[in-house]
């Protein structure tokens, strides 16, 4: 792919990075996910050359840069076969949202370890009954004395058995309006009243998937994100934007994976008089066509990431979501195309494409489904009004 746009900088942060990738390969990630294990290895190695933290401030031993150095550590992962979910989830979302509104307090606390990947965190937004309206989210946060007491449940929560604690969105009542607005706690994995069980999913991956209850979790003033009179909307878009610019970076990956083993198949192998069947328009169109669709989606992504980089929250929420968009497109036909192009060999273990059809399929639900970014766009970009 084309890096012509990119710095010198994040031209060498690709190569090490793609070069680390290699190093572990698709093999050891799907041993792992069919044994029910975790990259540990991969995961502390990232950890050991400031990966996982590239995006976080350096003060708190971070690599001081942002979303498009972090987009394209997960990028290069994925296009080796190795993509990190937890990458989406602990330094990109938890990380921004600590490093861009924590207290002091909260920053020494998680920061160094989100960045070396020593400490990890999940993100509990989604909920049975609100699905992606996080308009309807029912977890509700009360004050007792200096105390909160967290109530609710969450649903499809990743890697809750491998993180120190979970970013639990929840609401409070507004003192002044008496409605209840958006607020953000540190919940640790032991805490009382903390439970998890995990749901069983057809798709196989390294992260597993949980279910919450918070059952009158009873939290210290600290574990609120910020202050009490500051937590809204900002904070959890914070940590949304970030979200959608590494899906997209996910899928891409995914992506780009699939397409090289599709490529090196269709250059050598042969059916019809010694010619490869690359060399057929039925062949080669198709796999042209996807990696063009992926590059298109990457220069929507790199914007987004600039943007958000930039401080533009609200030009990067529209990018971001456009990006997640086209990565997700352009992933699922990708996948399809190079599974299609190996024909039986496509279904085989040997060549490892088949378990990517489900993989890329939830690239299209996960974090945000297709439907609701086409809400997204029609309503806050065309201007066109709401049927709900």
């Amino acid at each position: 792919m084309s890096t012509v746009l990119e710095t010198p900088e994040h031209q060498a942060l690709r190569a090490a990075v793609a070069a680390l990738g290699r190093r572990f390969g698709r093999a050891y990630s799907t041993e792992l996910a069919r044994k029910g294990e975790h990259p540990r290895e991969l995961w502390e190695e990232a950890g050991k050359l400031g990966y996982l933290g590239v995006n976080l401030p350096e003060e708190y031993g971070g690599g001081g840069a942002g979303m498009a150095e972090l987009s394209i550590v997960l990028e290069e992962l994925g296009a080796a076969g190795s993509p990190l979910l937890m990458l989406v989830v602990s330094p990109a979302i938890c990380g921004t949202v600590i490093a861009r509104f924590g207290t002091e307090e909260q920053k020494r606390a998680w920061l160094p370890g989100l960045s070396d990947g020593s400490l990890t965190m999940s993100f509990g937004i989604t909920e049975p009954e609100a699905g992606s309206n996080s308009h309807r989210i029912t977890t509700t946060a009360r004050r007792d004395g200096e105390e909160w007491i967290l109530s609710g449940r969450k649903v499809f929560i990743s890697g809750v058995d491998i993180s120190d604690a979970t970013l639990v969105v929840g609401r409070t009542e507004d003192a002044r309006s008496g409605s209840l607005k958006p607020c953000l706690f540190i919940v640790p994995r032991d805490a009382p009243g903390f439970s998890r069980t995990q749901i069983d999913m057809e798709l196989q991956a390294a992260e597993k998937q949980f279910e919450l209850v918070l059952d009158d979790v009873r939290l210290p003033a600290g574990a609120l994100v910020g202050e009490e009179a500051d937590t809204g909307l900002l904070q959890l878009f914070a940590g949304l934007n970030p979200e959608r610019i590494m899906g997209a970076a996910f899928s891409i990956g995914m992506g780009r994976y699939a397409l090289e083993r599709a490529v090196d198949y269709a250059k050598t192998r042969t059916v019809w008089k010694g010619t490869p069947i690359g060399a057929h328009q039925a062949i080669a169109h198709p796999l042209a066509q996807a990696h063009i669709e992926l590059e298109l989606a990457r220069l929507m992504m790199q914007k987004a990431a600039k943007l958000y980089d930039d401080g533009d929250d609200t030009g990067a929420g529209e990018a971001a979501n456009m990006a997640k968009y086209a990565a997700a497109e352009a992933c699922v036909r990708a996948v399809d195309q190079a599974v299609h192009t190996l024909g039986g060999n496509g279904l085989t273990r040997e060549y490892g494409l088949a378990s990517l059809i489900t993989a890329a399929r939830v690239s299209r639900i996960a974090p945000v489904s297709r439907e609701m970014i086409l809400n997204y766009v029609s309503h806050q970009t065309l201007g066109l009004p709401k049927s709900y």
